[in-house]
This record gives C-alpha cells, sequence and structure tokens, in this order.
C-alpha cells in the first residue's frame, strides 16, 4: 500500500501496489505489452483512484491542479461520484475501469498528450489480455493516433526512438504496413539515433513483415537489414 494525497480534493487515501519481488514477467509483446506468471498484474494498480471525488491519475500524471481544473472536473465528474475504493486488490475488470476514468479525468483537466497516449495503449493491453480484439484494436488506433500528435509536437526535437518505434508498431498492429516500415526505417536510418535496442527492434519488426506476408513496399530498397 501506498498514501496519497488526491490533488482534487486533498483526501488522504491508500492505494495498493506491487512489490517489485511478486513482479514475474513471463512475456513481453513487441509493444511491451507485459505477461505476468503469477497472476499478479503490476498494471492493474497503476492508476490510484481517489474514494471521496473520484479523481484518478497515475505517478506520471498530472501533480497539482489549478482551482479552474478543479471546478471543471468537479462539474463534469465529481458531482456525479458515488463513493467507492479501488484501494485493494483490483480484478481486470476494475483495473480497465480505473484507467478509463484516468482517461476522463485527463481529459477534462487537460493532461499532457503523452499520458493520455500511455493510459490508452494501456486500456488496448487490458482488452488483449481478456482476447477482446475488437476493442484492443479500437484503443490501439487511438494510441496511435495520440503518439503521433505528441511526436508532431516535441519528437522532432528530442528524438525519441521509442516513440517512433511505437508508432511503426501501432502502425503494424492495425494493419497498415507501409506506415509501419516508414517509421521503423525512419529508426534504423537516422544517424542520430543511438538507442540500439529500439533500432535492433525496429530491424526486427521490419524483417517480421517481410516474413509475414510478401507486401511490397517502396521503402524496401533502404535495405534496412543492412542499415
Amino acid at each position: 500500500m501506498t498514501t496519497i494525497t488526491c490533488i482534487c480534493c486533498e483526501t488522504t487515501f491508500q492505494s495498493s501496489r506491487v512489490r517489485p519481488s511478486f513482479k514475474r514477467c513471463s512475456k513481453r509483446d513487441s509493444d511491451f505489452c507485459a505477461h505476468y506468471k503469477n497472476g499478479i498484474n503490476p498494471d492493474f494498480y497503476v492508476v490510484r483512484v481517489c474514494p471521496n471525488c473520484g479523481f484518478a491519475s497515475t505517478e506520471n500524471g498530472m501533480n497539482q491542479l489549478s482551482e479552474v481544473q478543479r471546478q471543471h472536473y468537479i462539474e463534469r465528474l465529481g458531482s456525479m461520484w458515488t463513493k467507492r475504493d479501488y484501494g485493494g486488490e483490483r480484478t481486470l475488470e476494475q483495473a480497465l475501469d480505473t484507467y478509463k476514468l484516468a482517461l476522463l479525468c485527463a481529459q477534462i483537466a487537460g493532461t499532457s498528450e503523452r499520458v493520455m497516449a500511455g493510459l490508452l495503449h494501456h486500456i488496448a493491453w487490458l482488452h488483449r489480455y481478456i482476447g477482446n480484439k475488437e476493442q484492443e484494436q479500437r484503443f490501439l488506433q487511438f494510441a496511435l493516433n495520440s503518439y503521433i500528435e505528441v511526436f508532431e509536437r516535441e519528437g522532432e526535437s528530442v528524438n525519441d526512438a521509442k516513440l517512433m518505434y511505437l508508432i511503426g508498431e501501432l502502425y503494424k498492429r492495425t494493419g497498415d504496413r507501409n506506415k509501419a516500415v516508414r517509421w521503423f526505417s525512419r529508426v534504423v536510418n537516422d544517424k542520430r539515433i543511438m538507442d540500439a535496442a529500439m533500432i535492433r527492434a525496429s530491424r526486427e519488426q521490419w524483417q517480421a513483415i517481410r516474413e509475414e506476408t510478401d507486401y511490397d513496399v517502396a521503402y524496401e530498397s533502404l535495405d534496412l537489414m543492412n542499415a
């Protein structure tokens, strides 16, 4: 348990978290979705929900609200909140509820686009866990659009290889292999990028596209495997 002070109503509450010794990842998907073998998924406990006013956020979210943001939240959502506590053990369905609540709070309060993208991506993962492919694809597309917006706002300046890789990976997962290859090629061929792990992952995913289909794309001439 960790003690949290709500940035909206200043209520102090307890929120569960998984100890590092219990985090036993059995595999990780190519878009970084982790699967755990002991039934305890740390991602279920990322969102902290105030039982008093319902404001939900993550550690990477906002650390304070202006009075305007606070009033906006109360008017839009807080005034309709029925007090309930997510502080204990969570089922996948409860975890999904907390992420959706955090997404609503982020939209109302105007959280950064990068945080929004992460929430959308996590919601897609939760749907993946239960095999709901339709909803997984829906939220992967939302996350992709959000990641692209992040890149357009800040990516060119910070040269974020992981962000570029994720955009390529989500294009691949949502069926646009042409655009996926374009983004993987940017990671591999941009000489400013020094992130060896993301360069290797981009090469691997490009190779996976070639092996899965005989898909012919213009960027094949770049010969990414030898870049």
